[in-house]
């Protein structure tokens, strides 16, 4: 065959990101798309807009293979952006938008991003990042409010070109889509490199798997920098026709209200927003009867909380997604009728992924026994950007090693026992920080409760509970030891007990164990509170 009759054929049978909005606006026209404050699009208008936004890049230089940065919160132009590089065949690279300028340079240089999308939030930052840069061009994105353009920026507007017809198509579904870079906590961020296949093949597994429809009304809550939101949910809607509301700032008032006002009927969040919803004063004043499809992932959902979701959300069906970037990232489910059956788990492998729990030589765990989590499938990356060397270890025995500890059941159900890097070596033993978790939510005093290993002269590592006490309750160190020693092996049972006001969090919503650890691993004089500490 000749290679011109080769092209035309890999043409006819183009399946990206991009095409994804082209068919659903054909067959959803009027359908309403995206809702983004006072914007709201069809489908056939979110088509118009990215194919303008697409030639306008065209126009303004950016070619097949660029990367292009955005460090924005969510927002209608993140959403377009989004699909307007799919269509040229320009490269995404999402950034982290609580990183300080060091940092966001730092990937800026490492992917080589020629240009960035700021949101109106970190003008100042995203200038500053770009300074000693390959960053040619700063483009300005508009938030939910209506502003000024700031000076020296390219206007979102200023970009979209008068043409609105299909700019000529670039990418195939080999072609990279995006680079996202992790969140670094061991080292500098590794850049996991997506193919539109690898993306694809995540949509199909989330959507058949997470039970997800063209009538549903989707919340985009979480940020869009990050490949939970941006492919679990907006990539999954936006393919099937779905409606999507987008929302700036995940605060449990500001979600209720749009849960109640636009009859929201999938939402997802981690389960500390999940927690912070079920503790806002607003909850039982707010009409949420027409959520009935509940996502959560990032973290497994405490037992405890899990149970009170269900009783206070009788209407909703609760899937738990779990994976990493480096998958697209969806690995394994926790489907609705299983989440009672086997609470605490992190479900079965998803449609497009073979999962394994591995000891060190690569051979199965028996049932019960920590292993470390591995997988196959079309979702995975293929590889960390101009790093062969982290991407040959990932990917050592042909499979990918997820650097989670997990067990696995005598159905195939995973349970995600820790990250390898948050296991805790007290004493010789080790100790799984979500199993002291577990045990510590079943106090009712408690919100939220962080379990990490700190420094110690005689345990090596001693096991420290960081506890976060309910409105108007109160605890105290002895309390929580006793209750976990009357459940628990003495060498798992918190050495330190701390009370805190809130735990970090990125912008994710996901707890950063690292920060609890530098906080408090030379300062053992935190811990000592008094007994009848109250929050």
């Amino acid at each position: 065959m000749d290679e011109e009759t080769t092209a035309t054929i890999l043409q006819a049978r183009a399946q990206t990101i991009g095409d994804l909005l082209r068919r659903s606006a054909k067959r959803f026209p009027d359908k309403p798309a995206i809702v983004c404050g006072a914007v709201r699009w069809t489908y056939l208008e979110f088509d118009a807009i990215c194919n303008r936004l697409a030639r306008g890049l065209l126009r303004g230089g950016v070619t097949k293979g660029d990367r292009f940065a955005v460090l924005s919160r969510n927002s209608h132009a993140f959403a377009a952006l989004r699909f307007a590089l799919a269509h040229i065949g320009a490269v995404m690279v999402p950034i982290n938008f609580m990183l300080n300028a060091d940092e966001i340079r730092y990937i800026l240089k490492s992917s080589g991003a020629r240009r960035l999308a700021v949101g109106t939030d970190f003008l100042e930052t995203g200038r500053a990042a770009a300074e000693g840069s390959p960053v040619e061009e700063l483009i300005s994105l508009p938030g939910e409010e209506t502003s000024e353009p700031p000076s020296g920026m390219t206007p979102f507007d200023g970009v979209l070109d008068a043409d609105a017809s299909p700019p000529p198509a670039e990418a195939d579904g080999r072609a990279l889509a995006q680079i996202v870079y992790t969140s670094g906590t061991e080292s500098l961020p590794k850049g996991a490199t997506l193919t539109h296949e690898a993306v694809l093949w995540q949509y199909v597994s989330c959507i058949i798997d997470g039970g997800m429809a063209a009538e549903d009304l989707v919340l985009h809550a979480m940020p869009l920098y990050h490949c939970a939101q941006l492919d679990v949910f907006l990539g999954p809607a936006v393919y099937l026709g779905a409606t999507s509301i987008i929302i700036s700032k995940p605060t449990p008032e500001i979600i209720l209200r749009q849960i109640e006002t636009y009859k929201i009927t999938s939402f997802f969040a981690p389960p500390t927003i999940w927690i912070g919803l079920l503790r806002s004063p607003a909850f039982g004043a707010t009409q949420l009867s027409s959520l009935k499809k509940g996502y959560y992932g990032a973290s497994i959902m405490p037992v405890e909380v899990l149970l009170e979701m269900q009783r206070r959300l009788p209407s909703i069906r609760l899937w738990n997604f779990y994976g990493q970037t480096e998958i697209a990232p969806l690995a394994t489910v926790l489907k609705p009728e299983d989440q009672l059956r086997k609470a605490g788990s992190a479900g079965r492998a998803a449609l497009n992924v073979e999962t394994r729990v591995v000891t060190p030589n690569m051979e199965d765990v028996a049932v019960g026994e920590i292993g470390e989590i591995v997988h196959r499938s079309p979702h995975l990356m293929s590889g960390y950007y101009n790093d062969p060397e982290k991407t040959a270890a990932a990917f050592a025995g042909g499979w990918f090693h997820s650097g989670d500890l997990g067990t696995i059941d005598e159905d195939g159900y995973i349970t995600v026992v820790d990250r390898m890097k948050d296991m805790i070596k007290s004493g010789g033993e080790n100790v799984a920080s979500r199993e002291v978790e577990e045990a510590i939510y079943r106090l009712p005093q408690v919100s939220e409760v962080a379990v990490v290993g700190l420094p110690d002269p005689k345990w090596v590592e001693a096991v420290a509970a960081i506890i976060v006490v309910k409105q108007g309750q109160t605890l105290t160190e002895e309390a929580v030891q006793k209750h976990c020693a009357g459940s628990m092996a003495h060498f798992k049972t918190p050495k330190r007990v701390v009370f805190v006001d809130n735990l970090p969090r990125n912008p994710s919503a996901k707890l950063l164990k690292r920060e609890l650890r530098q906080r408090f691993a030379d300062s053992g004089a935190d811990f000592k509170r008094s007994q009848d500490q109250m929050r």
